[in-house]
């Protein structure tokens, strides 16, 4: 192989790495939403609305935003394993195209197993696709100084190609102006999330 051959091959390679990074990058994607499609907010009391009236939780102004119906499945308390003990019941009844997953708060708050509940929520992601609807996550922030988003919810995100929304819930928890107390939301907070999922979801494919 001459210089200019040698010079062409390496410049082919350096074009394919681009390439690949570029593919890894994009976002996972989700199939579009019909209008008559369910969409199922799957979580704790972040999904329940504590801190606000029930027409101003995160669900209720989602279904406003994206024009389809969305199934408040929020439970106040909940940690990851009732959460996957409870899903199938949820998914066999309300027959959804997408479940918006945001658990993992209170399993924090006990310090159970971050491990396990990583496993729970990989568990919970298996159990919808199985069911033929997509998923999309919600990142709770860690217990610490800080509300950074935990690791792990990246971490699935990753390995499962899931839309994750990662950095929403930390900023409302940061600002006082957007809280009802130390860990849930005010409408305004609710608000917030609700058109950062509406954003994520149009990024997706999801509607337009």
């Amino acid at each position: 192989m001459n210089h200019q051959a040698r010079k062409m091959a390496v410049v082919l390679l350096a074009l394919a790495v681009l390439c690949a990074a570029a593919a890894c990058s994009k976002s996972a994607g989700l199939p579009r939403l019909e209008k008559d499609d369910v969409v199922v907010a799957f979580g704790d009391s972040l999904t329940y609305g504590v801190g606000a009236a029930p027409q101003e939780s995160y669900p209720a102004v989602l279904e406003n935003l994206i024009g389809r119906r969305v199934v408040n499945a929020g439970v106040s308390g909940e940690v990851t394993a009732a959460g996957l003990a409870r899903l199938p019941e949820v998914l066999e009844r309300e027959k959804p195209a997408l479940v918006i997953l945001c658990l993992g708060g209170n399993d924090f708050l006990r310090r159970l197993d971050r491990k396990q509940a990583a496993l729970n929520l990989r568990a919970m992601v298996q159990l919808v696709r199985e069911k033929n609807a997509s998923v999309l996550l919600l990142a709770v922030p860690a217990l610490g100084l800080s509300v950074a988003p935990d690791p792990l919810y990246r971490d699935l995100a990753s390995d499962l190609n899931t839309p994750l929304e990662e950095e929403t819930l930390s900023d409302i928890l940061a600002d006082r102006s957007l809280k009802s107390d130390l860990i849930h939301p005010n409408a305004a907070g609710y608000r917030r999330l609700a058109e950062a999922v509406r954003d994520l979801l149009k990024k997706n494919g999801a509607i337009e």
